[in-house]
């Protein structure tokens, strides 16, 4: 198909660097690591440092695996993951619009994420210079499920907000 392989350098150089620089600022951004740590205190994810140290991590892994288009779909699996909890999390009840606090960029670098895979990390890639292709509705719905499910797991075992006042069953 032509233009498939300049449609994923173009995407791989949009949402790898993004996440590049979303990770780098949880720690190296104003606050720093202990300003993630306490977002991620006042979100509920337990321990928040550690789910701190872990996000930034991941988005910095992620970031540079999508960059660099190796190991596909397992970097796009890990922006799903990650924006399913930011979804979850920090934009739940919010509404659609980011610029209200919603789901929109969550939603749109996940969405992204998973048309990555779909469409693969083309020849201009890392995995394309090693001959390790993959595209299609397989990588797209691994990537969408190893995302999801993990992010699942994580909210189901680690995430404990505060409970509101008017949250109670009383």
């Amino acid at each position: 198909m032509k233009g498939h392989d300049t449609a994923a350098l173009v995407l791989r150089a949009t949402l790898g660097p993004m996440l590049v620089a979303h990770g780098w600022n949880k720690v190296a951004g104003p606050g720093g690591l202990m300003g993630t740590t306490g977002w991620f205190e006042a979100l509920g994810l337990r321990p928040a440092e550690v789910h701190a140290r872990m996000a930034a991590g991941t988005e910095l892994a992620a970031g540079v695996g999508i960059t660099l288009g190796a190991a596909g779909p397992l970097p796009a699996a890990a922006a799903v993951g990650l924006m399913t909890v930011a979804a979850r999390t920090d934009h739940r009840g919010k509404g659609f619009f980011v610029f209200k606090g919603g789901w929109e960029y969550a939603g749109v670098v996940g969405g992204t994420a998973v048309a990555l895979a779909a469409l693969g990390n083309g020849r201009y890639s890392l995995d394309g210079l090693l001959r390790r292709q993959r595209a299609g509705v397989g990588p797209a719905l691994l990537a969408a499920g190893i995302g999801t499910v993990s992010a699942a797991a994580l909210l189901a075992v680690c995430y404990r907000p505060d409970e509101k006042p008017n949250e109670t069953d009383d």
